[in-house]
């Protein structure tokens, strides 16, 4: 069977003021999952943990990102969260401090038969 990807969402998420990467990182997760409302697996069959999550999350200091702490977000499925540089740091007027942005994407597939017609 081939891993087959079925969705694709993109979500945003900020840290104005502890200059948190994982809360940042939380945040655009939720995002991108909240907007929507999918039954995928529902609708091919399949049960709800045989969802294969793929998460890609961008942010200036990819160190910073706790993964383990993201992988709570997900009510089943089996995520898997890789963190890049990306995202944006944005320093406040006057020395007020930084506001963290966090980009994610989050992909959904399943082990599917290839459709041969």
């Amino acid at each position: 069977m081939a891993k087959t990807h079925l969705v694709h969402q993109f979500g945003m998420g900020s840290s104005i003021r502890s200059h948190n990467y994982t809360e940042a990182a939380a945040r655009a997760i939720r995002d991108a999952l909240w907007h929507n409302s999918l039954n995928v697996a529902d609708a091919f069959g399949f049960p709800k943990e045989a969802m294969l999550i793929d998460v890609e999350i961008g942010v200036q200091q990819p160190e910073a990102v706790n993964t383990e702490a993201l992988l709570g977000i997900f009510p089943y499925g089996q995520p898997q969260i890789s963190v890049v540089r990306g995202g944006l740091d944005v320093d406040k007027p006057g020395g007020g401090g930084t506001t963290v942005i966090a980009n994610a994407a989050v992909i959904v597939s399943f082990e599917m038969e290839p459709r041969h017609d």
